[in-house]
């Protein structure tokens, strides 16, 4: 993703150990995941984000802590560890609150009304998944960025979703995969950048060798949401015109509104840096709203005339605090509704916690440990590439940042590569099929977490519906095992402008 969270992820620092085992190492993450385990599913379900993950997360970093001890490594190590580890996420929170101001903004100004107006005349129920994994891997492959596609258009397609009575988890599913798509093709996403450099290839042929298993994938998820859209129940969909005028009642809709999310849309392909882009169409939104939308601020400010002070309030109530805006329509006041700034605090919290454990686990070398470990396991050329991907999931699930599990996998396994006479984009493909994919089905992660937030639907709800992020490790040991457009190195002359 290209989402500038703060850090020089080439740079990242690997911390070997001799003095720990593979068992130590292991140790950590068996009570973490026995730890969420219990939490989740036999506690607190849904309401596991509001704190208790948070703080499992930690006692996850304290046993990481005390593995060590035992093997010689100081507190000042450690503590250097996760302080690097939130220095690196510092992009990522302040992206966060700008994103939760966003879409306060675009509430009250009625941009995300007026998408889910127009949306509800133009996308029915049958083809609405299969056209938000289109529209986003658009957006993403424009932006480079999966995280402003989701914070951006992914809103306003759960809003139009649950206007049509289709579940949020599949919707979130659908924007993700189409996301996530893009992403990984993107020329302008940091990941898409970061795989060929740890691998050893070029930007445009590591590209083009990724096509051959993403394009399938894509492919393969279209066709599900196909499918799930044609036998979709919309006899009990909500009637849209009532809805419509609900909409028409409350806010002044207009395609003028537009302008702000194209601007965005517009600043991020011209290489903008996010949170610049983020903070102009917050102040964009808040602009608009002065313009078009009036009475909803001297609503939201509690006020009785529209003045200086009550506008002023209005927006930065927007900005900043949980705002709603009351209709005749139930579903429509749960639409209606954002969080602010102060709404993405749950998930900035989660993302401190898991950095302190990622940091902790980093520090004693467990993860250097862990994917030493998977690479010396598999001899074949399958298992190569099956250690990959394990790899990869492993660092997502453990240091809960995606960069890393490009990173660490990437330096770690690029002379395996070489020694079997692989070409370098076997590697790079297989760590963005199985790193970048799979951040966002950890809801631990930076990239989980933060889809979660801003879209409003809890990982566990939209995992099963990610097909594109579910299919993609499968798909590339898919063709490892059956040595499909597996390049050799003595191939690569001949080679490297195919595939």
């Amino acid at each position: 993703m290209s989402d500038s969270l703060g850090q020089n992820p080439g740079k990242t620092k690997i911390t070997e150990n001799k003095e720990l085992n593979i068992w130590e190492a292991l140790l950590p993450v068996v009570i973490l995941i026995g730890m969420l385990a219990f939490n989740v599913l036999g506690v607190f379900k849904d309401d596991s984000l509001a704190g208790s993950n948070q703080f499992i997360l930690l006692l996850g970093g304290a046993v990481a802590a005390v593995v060590g001890f035992r093997n010689k490594v100081s507190y000042e190590q450690m503590m250097e560890a996760v302080s690097e580890n939130l220095k690196s996420t510092t992009g990522a929170i302040i992206i966060l609150l700008f994103v939760g101001a966003l879409s306060g903004s675009w509430l009250v100004s009625g941009i995300i009304p007026s998408m889910i107006y127009y949306g509800l005349q133009i996308l029915n129920p049958t083809i609405f998944l299969f056209a938000c994994v289109i529209i986003c891997a658009i957006i993403s492959i424009a932006t480079g960025s999966s995280w402003t596609t989701s914070a951006t258009v992914g809103i306003a397609l759960v809003g139009i979703g649950n206007a049509l009575n289709i579940s949020p988890g599949m919707t979130a599913g659908a924007v993700i995969s189409g996301a996530y798509f893009g992403d990984k093709m993107s020329p302008l996403s940091d990941t898409t950048n970061l795989a060929p450099a740890m691998a050893g290839t070029d930007l445009f042929t590591h590209i083009r060798y990724m096509a051959n298993t993403t394009v399938p994938s894509i492919i393969i998820t279209l066709i599900l949401f196909l499918i799930i859209g044609f036998t979709l129940d919309v006899q009990g969909a909500p009637d849209t015109q009532a809805i419509l005028s609900v909409i028409d009642a409350n806010f002044y809709i207009t395609p003028w509104l537009f302008l702000v999310p194209a601007i965005v849309i517009f600043l991020i392909v011209r290489k903008t840096q996010p949170l610049i882009a983020l903070l102009i169409g917050t102040l964009l939104g808040g602009i608009f709203a002065l313009i078009f939308q009036p009475d909803i601020l001297v609503k939201i400010a509690g006020g009785s005339q529209f003045d200086v002070i009550t506008a002023y309030r209005g927006v930065m109530n927007a900005f900043t605090v949980q705002t709603s805006i009351e209709t005749t329509n139930p579903e429509l006041n749960d639409l209606f509704s954002a969080g602010g700034m102060a709404g993405m605090m749950g998930t900035i919290w989660l993302v401190i916690c898991a950095m302190v454990f990622g940091g902790i686990m980093e520090a004693i070398g467990a993860l250097a440990k862990l994917t030493d470990a998977l690479l010396k396991l598999f001899h074949s050329v399958f298992g190569l590439f099956a250690s990959t991907v394990a790899s990869c999931i492993v660092v997502n699930t453990t240091a809960s940042d995606q960069y890393l599990s490009i990173v660490v996998p990437g330096r770690m396994f690029a002379k395996a590569y070489k020694d079997k006479g692989l070409a370098p984009e076997n590697l790079s493909r297989t760590l963005e099929d199985s790193g970048t994919v799979t951040s966002v089905l950890v809801p631990w992660n930076t990239c989980g977490a933060y889809q979660s937030g801003v879209l409003g639907v809890s990982t566990g709800t939209y995992l099963p519906y990610a097909f594109f992020n579910i299919i993609s490790p499968f798909m590339t040991l898919t063709f490892a095992l059956f040595r499909i457009k597996i390049k050799m190195l003595r191939d690569t002359s001949k080679t490297t402008m195919e595939a």
